[in-house]
């Protein structure tokens, strides 16, 4: 369990996460995953490194019971932790591939929203319940993902979208069966990783430079209102029914 890197080809690295039962990460879950991916990149023998995860869905965000149980230092905790996992997979110095199965959700939105490529399995479906959850964000990442007022469908009613309709948006570039994801993103990795090293690295820097939003100063400044909401004691009345009759993780 946790969060472990592995090279299974000549330019390519995976960063895999598994906290059972679900991938709701708990605060140093965040800072480990982080630190994962930003050593993978510094590697200068990797050309892209693979974002996995084991278990039956990719992510499920944060883990609501560590702040339920925690209180307001397990929020502030799960805040930086997230937004430095997701700095590392964008800032990342070669490009990152995220293989996504399964529930992609709150966190989750943020890894994928930040990587380079998406792969994902036919079962697959990426979504925002922050509103549900007592809490806000992501919505950054979502936006990279699909058209504004999708986007804003997508978090008001805190429905999910498929990894198919993602596809016909652009932002999967390809939907596989279950089985075969894993080998889909290698495959993937593998055609990015034959370029060589030094252009590879510019060219992650140069479409990072061109970005049209600063990921990093927007997902900041929708922490604020996730922490306001904790302050404001709305966060918790929603938190405090987490786990219990009628909720789910997912």
């Amino acid at each position: 369990m946790g969060v472990s890197t592995s090279s299974p080809e000549k330019g390519m690295s995976v960063v895999t996460v598994d906290f059972p039962p679900v991938n709701a990460l708990p605060v140093r879950g965040w800072f480990a995953l982080a630190d994962a991916v930003r050593g993978a990149g510094r590697d200068p023998g990797v050309r892209c490194v693979v974002l996995a995860a084991e278990g039956r869905g990719f992510n499920a965000g944060v883990d609501i019971k560590e702040i339920q149980t925690q209180g307001q230092g397990a929020l502030v905790g799960a805040n930086r932790g997230c937004f430095e996992a997701f700095a590392a997979v964008y800032e990342c110095e070669v490009p990152v591939v995220a293989a996504v199965q399964g529930f992609c959700l709150g966190g989750g939105i943020g890894l994928v929203g930040n990587a380079d490529v998406i792969v994902a399995s036919e079962d697959a479906a990426f979504g925002l319940p922050e509103l549900d959850r007592g809490a806000l964000g992501a919505a950054t990442h979502l936006a990279r993902l699909v058209p504004q007022h999708l986007m804003r469908a997508l978090y008001y009613t805190a429905r999910t979208a498929t990894a198919a309709e993602l596809h016909a948006h652009g932002s999967v570039w390809r939907v596989v069966p279950r089985e075969e994801l894993r080998a889909a993103a290698l495959e993937t990795a593998r055609e990015i990783a034959a370029k060589d090293g030094e252009l590879i690295r510019l060219a992650k820097a140069a479409l990072n430079g061109i970005d049209p939003v600063d990921v990093r100063r927007s997902y900041r400044f929708e922490q604020g209102f996730t922490f306001e909401a904790g302050l404001s004691g709305a966060g918790d009345r929603f938190r405090d029914t987490f786990g219990k009759e009628g909720a789910s993780r997912e």
